[in-house]
């Protein structure tokens, strides 16, 4: 029954009979994409507490509802990089031996990412997320919403359960800060009138909020005092602005990274490359490249109009300074640590999320 949903959704979606290429993978690959090794070399420290936590996270998104267990394990098959979850066993690591508290932060990080994922294709109307089909393109957008509530009260859950009250205070403000940047984005994308200090704002909540949540929850489960917290806050959140700057200059390059190109431009959505652009060029092209954005982003011949007007305007480049600034006060919250493989591993993990193809 499953792939045959899977099959009816194609079939709705798609002209042309064939079926194998998109659900196949390319000769000599695996059916779901593997990490690349550098990324399998800054896990070999945490290995096997990794293995150890997605073992948890699968017990935690069990139901005993056939539809709802079905569905999580679809999503389950279908997992990233891992990146957060990583960042919250070093975070751990960096300050102690790695506990039950830290496995418990471990999951309820990856649920609540796992849940707004699931979300944020539901508002996108997104059909894809990671090269699979999203949860609302295969059960509807009803069905995709109680599974994202599922899965944030789950995580939930295991913070009551365990006791981990504080874990729970700060994923708390991180899902407050999620939704209030998500709505921050809607308003201004109406107007497209974000300058760069609003767009440093919005980034900060929709991204770098949980990855600061997941540093500072694996940091207070090893060293629970609130200087840990508030370093490994800080160095989550420089780190999540750079992760999103280097995701946001995808949407203007030439490489297959997961995504179509230019859909932060189909979506109106004020990204720092085009912010720098509009902001350093005259009056008649802003004016131009503005009414392309908000009136004809569904060409796809005036998409990549705006994208070569970014190319041509420096705002590449200076986005990649930016990111690398805050890749650098990351570097030097890291540094106050003492040295040891976590803090190398974990300075490592930064300089891939900065610099990886997709």
């Amino acid at each position: 029954m499953f792939y045959f949903q899977i099959f009816q959704f194609f079939l709705k979606t798609h002209k042309t009979s064939a079926f194998f290429p998109i659900f196949m993978p390319p000769p000599g690959k695996a059916l779901f994409a593997t990490a690349t090794m550098s990324l399998d070399v800054i896990k070999r420290p945490i290995s096997a507490e990794l293995d150890i936590f997605e073992g948890r996270f699968r017990e935690a998104m069990r139901s005993k509802v056939a539809l709802l267990d079905k569905i999580t394990w679809y999503i389950v098959q279908r997992k990233g990089k891992q990146v957060r979850p990583m960042l919250v066993l070093l975070s751990a690591r960096l300050f102690g031996p790695i506990n039950e508290a830290t496995y418990t932060a471990a999951s309820l990080i990856e649920l609540l990412h796992t849940a707004s994922l699931v979300h944020d294709d539901v508002v996108d109307d997104a059909n894809e997320r990671r090269g699979f089909f999203s949860i609302n393109a295969l059960w509807k957008n009803k069905i995709a919403v109680l599974v994202g509530d599922f899965l944030l009260s789950q995580g939930l859950l295991i913070s009551v359960r365990t006791g981990q009250y504080k874990m729970l205070e700060i994923v708390s403000r991180s899902v407050q800060e999620l939704a209030e940047g998500e709505l921050l984005q809607m308003e201004k994308a109406r107007r497209l009138d974000i300058k760069e200090e609003v767009y440093y704002e919005i980034i900060r909540q929709k991204t770098a909020s949980l990855i600061a949540a997941a540093c500072s929850a694996g940091a207070i489960s090893t060293s629970p005092d609130d200087e840990t917290f508030q370093k490994m806050w800080l160095f989550g959140e420089k780190t999540g602005m750079a992760f999103q700057i280097r995701d946001d200059l995808f949407d203007f390059g030439v490489d297959d990274v997961g995504k179509p190109l230019g859909i932060d431009i189909k979506e109106k959505k004020m990204t720092l490359p085009l912010i720098y652009a509009l902001t350093h060029t005259d009056r008649s092209t802003r004016r131009k490249m503005i009414n392309i954005v908000k009136n004809e982003s569904h060409r796809t011949e005036k998409v990549a109009e705006v994208i070569e007007f970014v190319r041509n305007s420096g705002g590449i480049e200076y986005s990649e300074q930016a990111m690398y600034r805050f890749r650098q006060e990351a570097f030097d919250l890291l540094d106050t640590l003492p040295d040891s493989e976590a803090r190398q591993a974990m300075r490592e993990l930064l300089i891939f999320v900065t610099e990886r193809k997709k």
